[in-house]
């Protein structure tokens, strides 16, 4: 299987640079998977394909302001700073541009000095280990979120806005640790949760921090040899409880977002079941993979050749997907993060 069967062409001014003007206008395509039919709708109308005793499963996490812009204490050279996560208390592991400027031992400042870091040692894939002053967490974190900025991804071409910190955000958002949002679920408002809930959907709230590999792109040929980037997952009792419960009884998961895929499958058991726990998981998912617990899945469109198309065709097969995603590019979808939705089931 090669890198290269997951590629299709995607015009550059498909690729959304902003949100729609509200959150529910996505559009919406339907992919149903054991017979290939296609339906074009708009997002609110994912009510009419959940049924009572349904399951949606979200991801809560929280972005944080991970992009810092700074400068060398000694030279005034700018850099600039993608916190990524802390590997110890008061050291993060981060990416910084440029990498020439950042050699260990030199100091950067950020803002009016109120937040420093060192360059400690370099980490892998042209990373830093950098540790800060001040190290404590409520001040560390308070002076991130005044000075950092929304990390929007590599293919938005701008800098963010203020807009940007309200809508590259779920509105069910409760754990900061996310470095990009978990973008399927952007489109979903509370009034839109409160009718899905009121037609007798449970609603169900995992925990992925998505990590910078997600943009990353695949460097092997072959799909196999691809070492799956480590994210940190949490899944509580309560919510494994509910999932076992939903699935004994006939109901379906509907999970939203390949994050909240990569929880789910990560906690199945050999039965099927769920068991509650936390950790890093590395799990790679692409076609020949036999899901275990998720039985439909609301996404986004995703970059050619990445590890979430492989993903979303390991769930629907990757010519039906493809095809799928030929059709939206030619009704002018709009594309990524900021994009119009997908539902596979």
């Amino acid at each position: 299987m090669q890198v290269s069967d997951f590629d299709y062409h995607l015009p550059p001014e498909l690729i959304a640079q902003y949100p729609a003007p509200e959150r529910t206008c996505a559009r919406l395509l339907v992919l149903r998977r054991h017979n290939g039919e296609i339906d074009h709708r708009q997002f609110p109308d994912l009510l009419e394909y959940l049924k009572p005793g349904d399951l949606l499963v979200l991801n809560e996490t929280r972005v944080f302001p991970a992009r810092l812009y700074g400068q060398r204490a000694d030279t005034g050279g700018k850099l600039e700073v993608m916190l990524l996560h802390e590997r110890q208390p008061g050291a993060w592991e981060a990416l910084v541009q440029p990498g020439r400027r950042a050699q260990p031992g030199v100091s950067i400042r950020f803002g009016d000095g109120s937040l420093q870091a060192e360059v400690m040692e370099r980490t892998a894939e042209g990373g830093r280990l950098l540790r800060f002053t001040p190290g404590e967490p409520e001040l560390f974190w308070s002076r991130v979120q005044a000075l950092g900025e929304m990390p929007l991804p590599p293919y938005i071409k701008r800098r963010a806005e203020q807009a940007d910190v309200e809508r590259y955000q779920t509105v069910y958002a409760r754990v900061t640790g996310s470095v990009a949002a978990p973008t399927a679920g952007l489109h979903f408002t509370q009034s839109l949760l409160d009718r899905i809930r009121e037609q007798g959907v449970q609603t169900a709230f995992v925990l992925l921090h998505v990590g910078i590999g997600t943009f990353r792109p695949v460097r092997v040929e072959n799909v196999e040899m691809h070492p799956m980037h480590e994210e940190f997952y949490r899944l509580g009792a309560a919510e494994a409880a509910l999932i076992n419960e939903t699935r004994r009884r006939g109901g379906r998961i509907f999970a939203v977002g390949t994050t909240t895929v990569r929880v789910l499958e990560s906690a199945a058991t050999g039965d099927g079941s769920i068991s509650a726990g936390e950790g890093w998981t590395r799990l790679f998912i692409y076609p020949g993979y036999q899901f275990k617990v998720i039985d439909a899945l609301v996404t986004n469109f995703h970059l050619p050749c990445s590890t979430l198309l492989m993903l979303v065709s390991a769930l629907a097969g990757r010519d039906l997907v493809l095809h799928a995603y030929q059709e939206a590019v030619a009704r002018g979808y709009r594309f990524f993060s900021y994009g119009d939705a997908m539902l596979i089931i």
